[in-house]
């Protein structure tokens, strides 16, 4: 007999979080309880070495509504917390950090905006406890995705929120081998809804975020998300095609008129060569960019063991 999906699946990554998994757990129960809801949670694991797996199988043994992934070792803050969404049954799923950087109040909030018809409803922070340096960084980032990118990111949103299951169901078939989950909500073009918050501080622990991973995870969004900086060196080009055919023109009225021409012959063929680089090389990039469209059939994570998940 088949079973019958429980209305939320919780979804929560953790890297060491020790200090923080029991609390996180009970308060993310605690809102779905409050929304009469049936539900399950899934921690996956991304390489933990503080004992976070243990308290995660306490929490296992003692409800079977919690579920655990182990991930082999640590594959990234994209593709691990990705994988673990695609791995949930729920007719919703909620997506959401154990540090309560993500408050889990918001929660019923989301619920609410789903029963009502919304399909994607994502989390935005208004404001957040860091420094000026990084907020200048992350405005510097969100203004070139936006400008560079195939479709907009949204400002502060990290997707803490909830998607339907016809959302993470359609985003699965895509098998992405780097999910930029975030803006992968954006570019599905399902209904979108925002609810603002003010980002409290972390519960316990260190965060796993650093100006070295920040800008890791950043560059592998832009990679993901932007066809066009592919495709920048063959509008180079066009701009060189330009010059040295100005330079060309040049050489030739400077003939006609008896003038020294040579400087402007070596521009012309200067800038002829780079633009056929150039050229060539945004051939090669979309080329690139059209083989991993097509090769997107690596797994996300690979698992040591998983806990409380029914079996088939």
């Amino acid at each position: 007999m088949a079973r019958i999906p429980v209305d939320i699946s919780v979804l929560i990554p953790c890297l060491n979080e020790a200090e923080n998994v029991l609390a996180i757990a009970d308060a993310v129960a605690g809102a779905l309880v409050a929304s009469g809801v049936s539900y399950n949670i899934t921690f996956i694991d991304n390489g933990s070495s503080d004992g976070t797996v243990d308290l995660v199988k306490g929490l296992c043994g003692r409800d079977d509504r919690v579920r655990l992934i182990v991930n082999n070792r640590n594959f990234g803050q994209m593709r691990s917390p990705t994988y673990g969404i695609y791995q949930t049954d729920g007719r919703a799923v909620v997506g959401i950090a154990a540090d309560f950087q993500d408050p889990p109040e918001l929660i019923g909030e989301f619920i609410a905006r789903w029963r009502a018809g919304a399909q994607i409803v994502l989390a935005v922070r208004q404001s957040e406890n860091t420094s000026f340096l990084l907020r200048a960084l992350r405005a510097v980032g969100y203004g070139f995705f936006n400008r560079f990118g195939d479709y907009p990111v949204i400002p502060g949103a990290t997707g803490f929120g909830l998607y339907d299951r016809v959302v993470v169901d359609c985003l699965k078939s895509w098998r992405d081998p780097e999910p930029f989950f975030r803006g992968m909500l954006v570019e599905s073009g399902f209904p979108l809804e925002t609810v603002p918050y003010h980002k409290p501080p972390r519960a316990g622990g260190r965060t796993k975020n650093n100006l070295r991973t920040l800008v890791s995870f950043a560059l592998s969004g832009v990679a993901n998300s932007s066809k066009k900086l592919l495709r920048a060196p063959i509008y180079i080009s066009l701009v060189l095609f330009a010059v040295s055919a100005v330079a060309a023109a040049g050489s030739l009225v400077g003939l006609v008129m008896g003038a020294r021409v040579l400087g402007a012959l070596v521009t012309a063929v200067l800038a002829l060569l780079f633009a056929l680089l150039f050229f060539f090389v945004g051939l090669i990039g979309d080329q690139v960019r059209l083989i991993s469209e097509m090769a997107r059939n690596v797994p996300l994570v690979t698992e040591k063991e998983r806990v409380n998940f029914p079996v088939d």
